[in-house]
């Protein structure tokens, strides 16, 4: 089993923006958590972030025939981009939705999810446990 993890706009920034929302733990944190949990259950697993929509769907594309799974946090594109679910539907890969918070529970706008459709679950509010829920349900 070979697992992408996509993270989106401002996730860079982890353990500095807004830490009472998202917590303290950096980014290197989460993918140090991911990398132990996935390669006790057998599984590879290969990260990305990127700050710009376009560098996002060209990732998941360049996934096709190579990844098993994705599991992404599109970040504020989840409420924004077309162009990311056009993709995730394009590479036909089994992909997990993945929030730090709850979406559903924060600003009007950020309730809406054009991600949502298109992956197989969506897992919102459980912070860095999300990330190890997907993992889970990809393997």
């Amino acid at each position: 089993m070979k697992i992408l993890v996509i993270n989106g706009p401002n996730l860079n920034m982890l353990g500095v923006r807004e830490p009472e929302i998202y917590g303290s733990a950096t980014l290197a944190q989460l993918e140090e958590l991911v990398r132990s949990h996935c390669a006790s259950r057998g599984a590879e697993v290969e990260f990305f972030q990127s700050n710009h929509e376009g560098d996002i769907v060209d990732c998941i594309q360049a996934a096709y025939k190579k990844f098993d799974g994705i599991i992404i946090n599109p970040a504020a594109y989840t409420h924004t981009s077309i162009a990311i679910p056009d993709a995730i539907k394009a590479v036909g890969i089994p992909t997990v939705e993945v929030h730090l918070s709850d979406i559903d529970t924060r600003e009007e706008f950020r309730r809406i999810s054009y991600v949502s459709p298109v992956c197989i679950k969506t897992i919102k509010g459980k912070h860095f446990a999300g990330y190890i829920e997907a993992c889970d349900l990809l393997i």
